[in-house]
């Protein structure tokens, strides 16, 4: 679990977050508001609970305020560590989930031999997090959650199903950049960072937010394979 950071590639990119974090500051709590139903994502982080033993280290990996998945983890005595690249969401998840340890973050921050150090975790929960960077890092945050996984540690994804890459789109009053992939490629790609896939699900979902359009949400559940 302490391969050096030139091994994943973050060497060979430009990390360009402009705008992204600004864009959730705004956003805030309104990003449930949204989002009202949640029940591919509570399913999901449901799969963690009934694997994992009480105390169990997770992290959660863009957790924006915290709803519902830290807390829904932390209720049941599940050890939640959260980042997330908003300050603004952050507080939010401070004031949402008071016993979660939450720290703002970039995912390249957690890479090996990275600026931030968490240790190791016996899941990560990742729920549309990823499609926020370019498809050039995927891969590579992809392998960094496989780094910060204990030997066949559990991996909730979810992204939404496109085929765009670093795209701009309005999003509850403001604009922000997602990649996506067709859930073939996704699978793909998952794999090939060291998942094995145990099993897949997917909702039509039509947002409340009139600016962001209907889409296909993809949740995988995953184990580290070595």
């Amino acid at each position: 679990m302490s391969s050096p950071p030139d091994k994943l590639g973050y060497g060979s990119v430009r990390l360009d977050r402009t705008g992204q974090a600004e864009a959730f500051d705004a956003i805030g709590d309104r990003y449930g508001e949204a989002f009202p139903h949640k029940e591919g994502q509570v399913s999901s982080a449901q799969w963690l609970i009934d694997l994992l033993p009480s105390g169990a280290r997770v992290l959660d990996l863009g957790c924006g305020t915290g709803l519902p998945t830290a807390r829904q983890l932390t209720d049941v005595g599940l050890e939640v560590v959260g980042v997330d690249l908003s300050d603004g969401m952050i507080t939010l998840a401070r004031g949402h989930v008071p016993a979660g340890v939450f720290h703002r973050a970039d995912i390249a921050d957690l890479r090996p031999e990275g600026p931030l150090d968490l240790g190791g975790f016996d899941a990560v929960a990742a729920f549309f997090s990823l499609l926020m960077l370019p498809r050039a890092e995927i891969p590579l945050a992809l392998r960094t959650v496989h780094h910060l996984l204990a030997r066949d540690g559990l991996f909730a994804l979810s992204m939404v199903e496109a085929d765009v890459d670093d795209f701009a789109i309005p999003f509850i009053g403001s604009t922000i950049r997602v990649s996506g992939y067709l859930r073939d490629e996704l699978r793909e790609i998952v794999e090939a960072a060291g998942f094995e896939i145990v099993e897949e699900s997917s909702y039509t979902y039509a947002p409340a937010a009139a600016d962001v359009q209907p889409e296909v949400q993809i949740f995988l559940r995953c184990r580290r394979r070595d």
